[in-house]
């Protein structure tokens, strides 16, 4: 296996709400793991809620005693949504604060997925796949027919997500399972890069470097040059390969 992570700020920002972390070790008993988070709020409360939902999630994984990832990622998810709540009941600044994750484990030649809000997972390879489901407004209305997907792109709410880490006690958490393939090539990202760069280019550019740091540094690059107005993170995973 071997993977990149890199997060910027991005051409419009004062301040990057991203956060992300990469382990090809074992983490508990996960193999592997690595999760993005795309933080909302006034002040640092964005920014805190990113921080915090990932470095919980971690602590949670190395802790816990379930065995299949998806229970893993679900417990640890839960556990860092109901401390931000508490967060937010504590510090009247951060009322309202809230983040994405989209959190990837590789086992077995299988990869599990679980997502909240519209930071996304794919699978690339000679196409590519988006295995996440935004919850957002926007693609909600995509998906019952009232917007076109082209339409969807430039849509003014398109930033408003439905889902996210921090906002109810009971969080919806969506779970997907895929077989990796020779040749796949797994990518986890904030809304930052696919906000700026076609889905069809993502492929292109990752197919056409050499390395997982190479890919990853590509699409920050090419997110920025198309105006980059927010924050970009990218972790690029090449699972099959050897090394580290």
């Amino acid at each position: 296996m071997k993977t990149f992570s890199i997060t910027d700020i991005g051409m419009c920002r004062n301040m990057n709400q991203d956060y992300c972390y990469t382990s090809e070790l074992p983490v508990g008993n996960l193999p592997n793991l690595f999760i993005v988070a795309d933080g909302m709020g006034g002040h640092n409360a964005g920014e805190f809620a990113s921080r915090y939902t990932v470095e919980t999630m971690v602590q949670k994984a190395r802790s816990s005693l379930q065995a299949h990832p998806s229970d893993i990622m679900e417990e640890a998810i839960k556990t860092a949504n109901d401390g931000l709540i508490k967060k937010a009941a504590q510090e009247p600044a951060m009322w309202g604060m809230g983040t994405t994750v989209v959190a990837a484990v590789v086992a077995g030649g299988r990869l599990y997925v679980a997502n909240v809000g519209d930071s996304r997972l794919y699978i690339v390879n000679d196409d590519i796949l988006q295995v996440t489901k935004d919850h957002s407004y926007v693609e909600e209305m995509v998906r019952r027919g009232q917007l076109g997907r082209e339409a969807a792109r430039r849509h003014p709410d398109k930033n408003i997500i439905t889902r996210a880490v921090g906002a109810v006690k009971d969080i919806q958490i969506d779970f997907f399972e895929e077989d990796i393939r020779y040749g796949d090539e797994i990518l986890l990202c904030t809304d930052g890069l696919t906000n700026m760069i076609e889905d069809e280019d993502i492929r292109r550019i990752i197919k056409g470097q050499r390395d997982a740091a190479e890919k990853a540094e590509c699409l920050v690059n090419t997110a920025n040059q198309n105006g980059g107005r927010d924050n970009i993170t990218v972790v690029v995973i090449d699972p099959l390969s050897g090394g580290t």
